[in-house]
This record gives C-alpha cells, sequence and structure tokens, in this order.
C-alpha cells in the first residue's frame, strides 16, 4: 500500500472517530463500531460482543452476503445468545489474555493453540467463515468492555483475503480510539439506567424491562420506516441515535405523580385522578426544558406528545397546551388534541411501542394479551389511534419484535 493511500486511509479512520464521539446511545454507537470497522478493511462480516459479568452477550452481528439475498430495508434475524469467558473460544481468549487475534484460515486452526471456532452458525446459513480479526475493546483503566470480530476480509474483487499488518493497525488503532466514545457512552447509559431505576421505585408497572423493550421496538420500527422513506444515511443515524435514548425517558414524568393515582391498582380513575395522571406527559417534558441538545429535544417530544392519537381524538393528550405553565399536581387541562403530523415521529413510534408491549405483558390490573392478539390490535388501531406508515414498519419487523420480545422476557420480568 503507497503511503498516499496509508494517509488517506488514516484521515478516513480519523474522521470516523469524530462521528463516533457524537454518538450519545450505547447499542448505537456498538452497532456502529461494528459497521465502521469492517468498512475500513473492506470484511464482508462480523460481529460485537458485550462483558455481562462471566459470560460474552453478542450485541450485534453482520454479514453483507446474507443481506444481499433479503429484500431491501430487511435484516438479518436477530440474534441473542451468550457464552463463558473463558480461552475455549476466540473471543473469550482475547478477553481473558488481552490479546488481538489475527486468524488465516478459523477452519484450521494450530493443535497447539487452547480456542477452537464453532461452526454451528457456518452451517446453519451455509456461510463459510475464514479470515478474522478479533480484538478486546478495553476503557482506559484497563477495563474490558466487550470484543469486536471482524470476518472475511475482501480484495478489490470480492475475493476472501488474509488480514494483512496494514489492516491489524488501522483496526486495532480504530478500536483503541472508539474505547474513548465507548466510555462516555456508558456514563450516559448509566445514568439513564438510574433514571429509569428511579421511576421503576415510584411505578411498579414501568419496569426497567419494559422501558427497555419499548426502546429496542422503537429503533426496530425506525429503521423499517426510514427504509420505506429513503431517509438519507446521516440523518437515519442521528435520529435513531437519539430515539434510542428518548425512548427509555418516555414516562420519566410519572416521577412527579402522587403515590395515590400512581400506585392505585384499578385502571379506574375518577376524572379529576384522571386528569392528574396524564399530568406525567407535561412533567416529563419540563425535565427537558430548556433543551441543550437535539437528544434534549426528542426526550421532550417523546415525553410530551406519545399518548396524543393520530386521528385527532380527544381520547389522546395532553394537546396543544403551554406544558411549561403547568403546576405540577394540578389536573391537565383540555386542550385542542395534535393529529397526524403534527404529533412528532419518535413520539408517534414510541406510542406504538408503548402500547404494543403493555398489551402483551402482565399487569396489576389486567393478563397478558398474545402476541398475536396485540399485533392485531396495533392493525385494528391503525389511523385511529397510531400513524399508518409506522404500523405498516411495525408489520414489517414482526419477526424482529418477537424475537427481541422474547429475549427480554427470557431475562426476566
Amino acid at each position: 500500500m503507497s503511503n498516499v493511500t496509508r494517509e488517506k486511509k488514516l484521515q478516513t479512520i480519523i474522521e470516523m472517530e469524530r462521528m463516533l464521539n457524537e454518538i450519545q446511545d450505547l447499542d448505537v454507537l456498538l452497532e456502529r463500531i461494528l459497521t465502521e470497522s469492517r468498512g475500513i478493511v473492506r470484511a464482508d462480516a462480523g460481529s460485537i460482543y458485550v462483558v455481562d459479568d462471566n459470560n460474552l452477550k453478542i450485541k450485534y452481528a453482520q454479514n453483507d452476503t446474507q443481506l444481499r439475498g433479503l429484500a431491501p430495508g430487511t435484516k438479518l434475524p436477530y440474534v441473542s445468545f451468550s457464552f463463558p469467558i473463558n480461552q475455549k473460544s476466540i473471543a473469550g481468549y482475547c478477553v481473558s489474555t488481552g490479546k488481538v487475534l489475527n486468524i488465516e484460515d478459523v477452519y484450521n486452526l494450530p493443535d497447539t493453540v487452547p480456542y477452537s471456532f464453532n461452526k454451528t452458525t457456518d452451517m446453519t446459513t451455509g456461510y463459510r467463515s475464514k479470515s478474522m480479526l478479533t480484538l478486546p475493546l478495553k476503557m482506559a483503566n484497563g477495563r474490558v468492555l466487550g470484543v469486536l470480530q471482524i470476518i472475511n476480509a475482501q480484495n478489490e474483487q470480492g475475493e476472501v483475503v488474509s488480514f494483512d499488518s496494514d489492516a491489524e493497525l488501522y483496526i486495532t488503532h480504530f478500536a483503541t480510539n472508539a474505547t474513548q466514545a465507548l466510555e462516555h457512552a456508558y456514563l450516559t447509559s448509566n445514568m439513564i439506567k438510574r433514571m429509569q431505576r428511579m421511576a421503576e421505585f415510584r411505578d411498579p408497572k414501568e419496569t426497567f424491562y419494559h422501558v427497555e423493550r419499548v426502546s429496542s421496538f422503537s429503533l426496530e420500527i425506525y429503521d423499517r420506516w426510514a427504509a420505506n422513506h429513503g431517509i438519507p444515511n446521516y440523518e437515519q443515524q442521528k435520529f435513531r441515535d437519539n430515539l434510542k435514548i428518548a425512548a427509555k425517558c418516555h414516562d420519566f414524568g410519572k416521577i412527579g405523580v402522587s403515590d395515590v393515582i400512581l400506585k392505585k391498582e384499578t385502571p379506574r380513575f375518577t376524572d379529576e385522578e384522571r386528569n392528574i395522571m396524564k399530568s406525567h406527559t407535561c412533567i416529563g417534558a419540563l425535565l427537558f426544558t430548556e433543551p441543550e441538545s437535539s437528544m434534549d429535544e426528542m426526550c421532550r417530544d417523546v415525553t410530551l406528545y406519545h399518548h396524543e392519537w393520530w386521528d385527532g381524538s380527544n381520547k389522546g393528550y395532553p394537546g396543544k397546551l403551554d406544558y411549561k405553565k403547568y403546576e405540577v399536581g394540578e389536573p391537565v387541562p383540555l386542550a385542542e388534541p395534535l393529529r397526524g403530523d403534527e404529533i412528532p415521529l419518535a413520539a408517534r413510534i414510541v406510542a406504538l411501542a408503548d402500547v404494543f408491549d403493555a398489551l402483551s405483558h402482565k399487569r396489576v390490573y389486567k393478563s397478558a394479551w398474545s402476541i398475536e392478539d396485540s399485533f392485531q390490535e396495533i392493525q385494528n388501531q391503525s389511523g385511529t389511534q397510531f400513524d399508518p406508515e409506522v404500523v405498516m414498519a411495525f408489520m414489517q419487523v414482526k419477526d424482529r419484535i418477537c424475537a427481541i420480545n422474547a429475549v427480554w422476557d427470557n431475562t426476566n420480568d
């Protein structure tokens, strides 16, 4: 590789690193690190794992060869699995030793190494993993956050080749600097989790798992909606980063609602109690006022408007009122409802994700609906409670919604 080519490559990497530092959500950042790493060295596939106690848990898997066989806008099946951190696996070895592994052919490993390659996924999908570069993602204090694994480097003709010394240098440099962005994202993530726990202490119905599912559902819906509408990549990346966080904040305003109302074990409220309960939208918006970033603006919009109805029904709230004048503890005054595109897109998406999760899970005042009945109810409300195009995107990612739902339900709830 010429010096000019190397210089251009390094300039590209520096620009990527700057872009990563703008991402605030941890999951979005991890996915982007994987995507950009693969792009640097033209890798066909890859995975990124996070350390979860004594296990490694897969967060994202990408495979361009398999993706090309799918319809436009469709993602690969959602996968979730974990395995113990030890030297028996390639990724586990990297975490245990802190070493980078550059393997020419994972099907032909020397007998002297302690690790092996699990061919199960290849056998299931018909893929052939060959060259593999695996490295730990370390914080400045030495703590390993996860593992980056990229597979099947390709030359300009699309042929699978080994990761050469330049590729290893570039990826190692990129990963080292990416961990700085990861550390910042972890701090943001931990702050949001603390606020989630605070909201959960106030309202037992709004569990950590409910919030995480709603956030994950929202991202899947938006990705499909964006693909349907041809949203430019940069705009899409910025929106999804903000949305992943904003969706987690949708009911933060409940911290300002009286326990007498919040913890009432029946959905039957007096008119005054119902209007006080509705105030969580205004209280949530006040938490993000005055907004200092596009993320704050989206959090404000989601907390304020995620109960509006698409058709402008007076079942939606709080409507066109000046939430800044709302007095905490008072009922929400009547106001003209928002309708259609007056409701911010993020709020329209979270509204659907929130209702679907509430329907499909048990609450103190109701049993869980079946998944199929929950999907049917969302479809039934298309054009009334929900934006029809958001409903369409939701139904297009049904398989991924079901997979995410199953993963979180198996985790705990």
